[in-house]
């Protein structure tokens, strides 16, 4: 067995799952923002605050999950092996990320449904 067709497939991995979690993250926490100023009333400070701890959530997880699914297990020494193995982990990785996504979103809406539900009490109240 040759190492050298292992460590090509990590020299692949590595980049293209840092890069996938570094798009997704920076494209679902720069729209997010509008979601958290209206949770939080428009109190930007907050908001900031919670996007950007949900930020560092969401990569410490995804990293953590792309580290931790980067052994590679060719046993045949073969490019066409290395190909498939490649586009396994990464799709699955891909999909990882596209159901941490709908997850993230879930907890946006969720959060705007409940300051929703508080005004309409508060105003009831009132």
């Amino acid at each position: 067995m040759e190492t050298t067709k292992i460590l090509i497939g990590y020299a692949i991995y590595l980049p293209v799952a840092l890069f996938l979690t570094y798009y997704v993250s920076k494209t679902l926490f720069k729209n997010s923002k509008i979601y958290m100023l209206d949770i939080f009333k428009g109190r930007e400070e907050i908001a900031n605050a919670t996007n950007k701890l949900f930020e560092t959530g969401f990569y410490l997880l995804n990293l953590g999950f792309a580290l931790m699914i980067l052994e590679m297990n060719l046993y045949d020494d073969s490019y066409q092996l290395l190909i498939e193995e490649l586009s396994y982990k990464i799709g699955g990785f891909t999909i990882y990320l596209g159901l941490m996504l709908f997850l993230n979103l879930y907890f946006f809406f969720r959060g705007k449904r409940k300051a929703r539900e508080n005004q309409n009490q508060q105003n009831a109240i009132a």
